[in-house]
């Protein structure tokens, strides 16, 4: 995984759930909290997410293969896309069942009634230096971009991941502590019922968005269109092309970008001088923009009347 897959930040968020599950656990066998146990099924469904995110990336540098002959960058992907829907069924659904189940039997926490406000004040701290790590590595690669865009368009899904898992893990603890604690001054559990709900819902919402987001990736999105004006001034800024008629991007992987373009050149051009030219294109596309690792580039004759090509699809770059 590159440094862009957030290895660190995905490693710290393991370590500080693992902790957590396990201080969770032992404070709902001790109390009966169903926000303690909510919280508890979440930090392990997050402890595995942060698992299936260190598999994918380690699965997605398998060399290229005739099977797979764009190599299997897109794993990153899919495992991102299991961690969303995880996090939905394990983590959401579950809360919102002990919410449910809850509401029908309000008992209070009668006994070790410190235990559950000690375990999650912790938490909040262990979560708060993970989420913390998320937002630092995040910092490295998100620019100027804000956090919204960041999510939304970053092309390397640990990092997003992360920092929702962390963002809704810290919200939920809030929750947790809220239930909590006033189910500990009124002694009546449907507190700690609106807590659990509140954290079940929360874990839903998080799950949706990861999944629109990674759905998004599976299908196939193309460069941004800041890195479009950087290939195409890339292709023009030498000489013996004279436009490019069409082109298309697609991610093959968070650091993999194809570029498929059809340029025009002189009709008056040698073979020689065509191999040339396009060598020397894709030697400018790579230097100003690295991702850019498969790029192929048709030369054709351009004629301004002629009809353009039907859109291709993201998959399936135009041809002639």
């Amino acid at each position: 995984m590159s440094a862009g897959g957030g290895t660190k930040a995905i490693v710290a968020a393991l370590g500080a759930n693992l902790g957590i599950a396990v201080t969770k656990f032992i404070a709902w066998g001790l109390t009966g909290s169903s926000s303690m146990l909510a919280e508890a099924i979440h930090s392990v469904a997050d402890s595995g997410n942060q698992a299936l995110l260190l598999l994918g990336g380690k699965r997605s540098t398998r060399k290229a293969t005739p099977e797979h002959p764009f190599g299997y960058g897109r794993e990153r992907y899919i495992y991102a896309f299991i961690v969303s829907i995880v996090l939905f069924s394990v983590g959401g659904l579950f809360a919102l069942y002990e919410a449910y189940h809850k509401f029908h039997d309000r008992h209070g926490i009668d006994s070790w009634q410190w235990v559950p406000v000690t375990v999650l004040l912790v938490a909040i701290g262990l979560e708060g230096y993970s989420f913390k790590t998320a937002i630092q590595e995040s910092n490295l690669i998100r620019g100027k971009a804000g956090w919204v865009s960041f999510i939304r368009r970053a092309k390397a899904p640990e990092l997003p991941v992360v920092l929702l898992e962390d963002a809704g893990a810290l919200l939920g603890l809030v929750f947790a502590l809220f239930g909590v604690v006033l189910t500990l001054i009124t002694g009546d559990g449907l507190w700690d019922a609106f807590g659990t709900a509140a954290i079940g819902t929360l874990l839903v919402a998080i799950a949706i968005v990861l999944a629109i987001e990674t759905k998004s990736l599976l299908l196939g999105e193309g460069a941004s269109p800041e890195d479009l004006a950087k290939i195409e001034q890339a292709v023009l800024a030498g000489v013996g092309v004279e436009r490019i008629i069409h082109m298309k991007t697609l991610y093959l992987g968070p650091d993999e970008l194809l570029v498929a373009a059809k340029i025009g050149v002189s009709p008056t051009e040698t073979a020689d001088d065509v191999a040339r030219h396009i060598n020397e294109s894709e030697a400018r596309i790579r230097a100003a923009l690295p991702v850019a690792r498969v790029i192929y580039l048709e030369p054709d004759i351009y004629h301004p009347g002629a009809a353009a090509p039907p859109p291709a699809t993201a998959a399936e770059p135009a041809t002639a």
